[in-house]
C-alpha cells in the first residue's frame, strides 16, 4: 500500500464501524479487534473441515497424486516374480463396501467381486465405487471379473467399470441374472464397441473353469440372496478360497444349504490361503436359521385386521417368497411396489427362482379397489431410504396408497451396519405410528407380541469359526470388513491354530504377495474411492468439497459496478447471500457491509490493477464478515467496470475521421457510457429477481 493511501487510512470515518482498507487490522465500535491474519486462517479452517469430510472418499489422483501422470507407469509388463499378488482395491475397510479384489500372477490377473458403496453420505452423493487406476495400469492382463453373489456392495460397480475393460463377468446362474439386470436400468449409454459378456458357472456340478492361468470354481454358500457362492481360485502358487458373504443356515428357505461337503474336500487338497469375509464377527454365538421366521409372518396374517405391508430387502427373494406362500395361504393377494423389488422379482421369476401362484400378483394401482382383508403388499423402504415406496406411504405421498388407520406394516430387516439408516428407519416409524398403523419391528418383536422378523445373511462368530475348520488354511486373511472386524477375525483364527505370522489385517491399496511358504506385504497401488451422483455421473472430489463448504458456511457473492474513470460505484452495492445470513433480518449488518464496500472502492480500485483489487477485495469481505458473524462463507467477488475499451476505440475512431461499421455515425463517449449502464442495470434486475434472499 502506497503513502497516500496509508494516509487515508489514518483518518477518520463518518461511517459506521470505523475501519482500516483492505490488508488492516479490523476494529468495531464496540472495540473488538479481530487481524486480518485471524479471519484468513479461520477460513483456511473451514476448508481443511471440508477437506476432511471429502477426504473419505479422495480417488486414487487425489490420494497419491503421481498416480494421475507423473508416476512411471509399468503397465502390461511381465513380472518374473513367482509370487500371487492380492490387491483389494475395496471392501478392505469402513464395513465392508466397494467390495473388490485383484488376484495377479505374472501376467494374468482376474478381479473378485465388483461393487459400490451406497454408505457414502456426502452432498448430492448416491454412492462410490472403488479407484480403478491400478486396473488400468494392467488392463493387458485382465482375465474376467468373477462375481461371488448379486449384492450391490459387491455387483454394483460393473456398469462403471466393466466397459473399461470389456472383459466377461463370471458368476452363478442367478448372480449372473443381476448383472444382466444392472446393465439393462443403468441410466447412462454404454461406451460403443461395449458388450456385456457373461458366463453362468453351475456351482452344484462344482464345474472349473480356466481363466488366464487360474482355474476357477464356484461352491455354494447360504446367504441372504439366492446363488451366493464362494470362489475357489487355483494359481500357480496354490490353491486360495474367497468365502464372499455366508453364514452356515442348516435349514435354509430354498434348501440350499452352503456345500459343506465340498468345501472339506477342497480342505484335504490342501488350501494355501483363506480370504474369509468379516461383517459380523463381533456377534457372538450363531445366525438365527432363515425358517425360524417363517411362522411369525403366518401370526400376524391371522391377526391383522386390515392390509398388510411389508417392506424388505429387494434382492432377498427366499424370503419374498415366504411372505406370497403365506399370503396365498390366507387367500390375499399380493402387490409389488418398488422399481428394484419388481425388476429383480420378475428376472428371479423368469430364471425359475421363485414360483408365483397365477392369479396371485395384483398391480398395485388396484390396492385401493380390493378389501382390506385381502391384500398383502411387498415394497421397498426398510432402510427408511428417500423416495422408497414404504418412505412415501409413510409421508402420505405415494400414488396408489394412502395408509391408515388399521393397516398392518411390517419391517423384516435390521439397519445396515455403518450407513447411518438407524435415524430414517426411526423418523419413518414416528409418520407410521403417527397414522394409526400396527407396526412390527424385529428390533422390537418381544415388545410387539410377535417373533423374530429378521436374520443375518450374515455368520455369527461361531459360523466364521467353523469355516476356518473346514478349511484348514496355511494363510489366513480377513477380507470385507472394517479393521475392527477383521481384527476380531483374526482372533478367531488364532484360537484355531494358525499363527499369527501367517496372518494379516491389511488396508485398500496394500499388497500382499503370497508364496507356497511366506505372506508378506509388497508395497501399495494406487487405490480410493470415485462418486457418483443420482443421475450416474461421476463428480469430482473438488465438486464435493465445494458443496460441504458450502454447506457448512455458505456463499456471499459481492457485486460493484464502478465508473473506470472516476473510480466511483455507479450503483449501491449488490450482495448476494446464499447458506449464509438472511439478509432482511440483518439489516445492520448490510448497511455497514455497503459503507465498507465504498470505502474499499473509494481507496483502492485506482490504486491497483484489477486483478489484485478483486484479491484484496476478496480477503477484505472475508475479513469483515468473520469480523462480525465469526463465520467463513466462500466470497466471490464481482467488478463490473462500466467505461472502458469500448470508449477508447470510438474515440479513436472519431480522431481517424472514420465511420462506425455498417455506415452509423460513431456514438460519443457519454453515449457509450450511458448503453453500458442501461445494459448493466438490466442484467442486475435479472440477478436480483431470480431469490427473494438478494438485498
Amino acid at each position: 500500500m502506497d503513502d497516500k493511501a496509508k494516509n487515508l487510512d489514518s483518518q477518520p470515518s463518518n461511517q459506521p464501524n470505523s475501519r482500516t482498507a483492505p490488508g488492516r487490522n479490523l476494529v468495531t465500535s464496540t472495540g473488538r479487534n479481530v487481524s486480518r491474519g485471524a479471519a484468513i486462517r479461520a477460513q483456511k479452517q473451514a476448508v481443511n473441515d471440508a477437506n476432511r469430510v471429502a477426504s473419505q472418499y479422495l480417488d486414487a489422483a487425489n490420494k497419491h497424486p503421481l498416480a494421475s501422470g507423473d508416476r512411471p507407469r509399468r503397465a502390461n509388463v511381465i513380472d518374473d516374480n513367482p509370487r500371487l499378488k492380492i490387491i483389494g482395491l475395496g471392501g478392505m475397510d469402513g464395513g465392508g463396501s466397494k467390495n473388490m479384489l485383484v488376484i495377479e500372477y505374472q501376467n494374468d490377473a482376474i478381479v473378485i467381486d465388483c461393487g459400490n458403496d451406497l454408505g457414502v453420505d456426502l452432498p448430492g452423493i448416491n454412492y462410490g465405487i472403488a479407484d480403478t487406476t491400478y486396473l488400468d495400469q494392467i488392463k493387458n492382463k485382465l482375465r474376467g471379473f468373477v462375481i461371488t453373489h448379486g449384492h450391490l456392495d459387491h455387483m454394483g460397480g460393473l456398469p462403471h467399470i466393466l466397459p473399461k475393460y470389456n472383459v466377461p463377468v463370471y458368476g452363478g446362474r442367478f448372480t449372473i441374472g443381476r448383472v444382466e439386470e444392472i446393465f439393462q436400468n443403468f441410466g447412462l449409454p454404454m461406451p460403443k464397441g461395449f458388450e456385456l459378456k457373461t458366463v453362468i458357472m453351475n456351482e452344484t456340478t462344482h464345474e472349473r473353469l480356466k481363466i488366464g492361468v487360474f482355474f476357477v470354481e464356484l461352491v455354494r454358500v447360504t446367504h441372504a440372496i439366492p446363488g451366493s457362492t464362494m470362489v475357489v481360485v487355483d494359481t500357480p502358487v496354490g490353491r486360495i478360497i474367497n468365502t464372499g458373504d455366508f453364514r452356515l443356515d442348516p435349514n435354509p428357505l430354498d434348501h440350499e444349504r452352503t456345500d459343506t461337503a465340498r468345501i472339506e474336500e477342497l480342505s484335504r487338497e490342501n488350501v494355501l490361503l483363506l480370504m474369509s469375509e468379516s461383517t459380523t464377527t463381533e456377534t457372538l454365538g450363531r445366525t438365527l436359521s432363515e425358517s425360524q421366521i417363517e411362522k411369525s409372518f403366518i401370526d400376524i396374517m391371522d391377526q391383522a385386521p386390515g392390509r398388510i405391508f411389508v417392506a424388505i430387502f429387494s434382492t432377498n427373494v427366499n424370503r419374498i417368497q415366504m411372505i406370497v406362500n403365506a399370503a396365498v395361504h390366507h387367500g390375499r393377494k399380493v402387490a409389488i411396489d418398488g422399481r428394484s423389488m419388481i425388476s429383480t422379482l420378475e428376472m428371479a421369476v423368469k430364471n425359475g427362482f421363485m414360483k408365483i401362484p397365477k392369479g396371485t400378483f395384483v398391480p398395485i394401482a388396484s390396492v385401493s379397489n380390493l378389501k382390506d382383508d385381502q391384500v398383502v403388499v411387498v415394497s421397498t423402504g426398510a432402510q427408511g431410504e428417500p423416495n422408497s415406496a414404504l418412505q412415501r406411504m409413510s409421508t402420505g405421498d405415494h400414488k396408489y396408497v394412502a395408509l391408515k388407520e388399521q393397516d398392518t406394516v411390517i419391517l423384516s430387516s435390521r439397519a445396515i451396519p455403518y450407513t447411518g439408516n438407524d435415524a430414517l428407519i426411526r423418523s419413518m416409524v414416528d409418520e407410521l405410528f403417527k397414522k394409526g398403523v400396527h407396526v412390527f419391528r424385529h428390533e422390537t418383536y418381544e415388545l410387539d407380541g410377535g417373533g423374530p422378523l429378521h436374520v443375518s445373511g450374515h455368520g455369527g462368530q461361531e459360523e466364521y469359526r467353523d469355516m476356518i475348520k473346514m478349511v484348514k488354511p496355511k494363510f489366513f486373511l480377513p477380507i470385507y470388513g472394517d479393521y475392527t472386524a477383521k481384527k476380531y477375525h483374526i482372533d478367531i483364527a488364532l484360537e484355531e491354530g494358525i499363527p499369527r505370522v501367517n496372518t494379516l489385517n491389511v488396508d485398500n491399496g496394500q499388497v500382499i504377495t503370497l508364496a507356497k511358504d511366506k505372506m508378506q506385504l509388497g508395497g501399495e497401488v494406487p487405490h480410493g474411492t470415485i462418486l457418483v451422483d443420482q443421475t450416474g455421473a461421476v463428480v469430482s472430489t473438488v465438486v464435493v468439497k465445494d458443496r460441504v463448504l458450502l454447506a457448512e458456511e455458505g456463499v456471499v457473492a459481492v457485486v460493484l459496478t464502478i465508473d473506470k474513470k472516476t473510480g466511483q460505484l455507479l450503483t449501491s452495492p449488490d450482495i448476494i447471500s446464499r447458506g449464509f445470513i438472511y439478509m432482511k433480518e440483518n439489516e445492520e449488518l448490510m448497511n455497514a457491509f455497503r459503507a465498507e464496500l465504498r470505502r474499499a472502492v473509494s481507496q483502492r480500485f485506482k490504486r491497483v490493477d484489477l486483478d489484485r483489487f478483486k484479491a484484496e477485495l476478496k480477503d477484505y469481505v472475508t475479513h469483515f464478515l468473520y469480523e462480525q458473524t465469526q463465520r467463513s462463507p466462500i466470497v466471490i467477488p464481482v467488478v463490473n467496470v462500466i467505461g472502458g475499451r469500448a470508449e477508447k476505440a470510438n474515440n479513436n475512431l472519431h480522431g481517424a475521421g472514420q465511420v462506425a461499421p455498417s455506415g452509423e455515425t460513431p456514438k460519443t463517449p457519454e453515449e457509450i457510457a450511458l448503453e453500458q449502464q442501461r445494459r448493466f442495470a438490466q442484467m442486475r434486475q435479472r440477478l436480483l429477481n431470480q431469490d427473494a434472499r438478494v438485498d
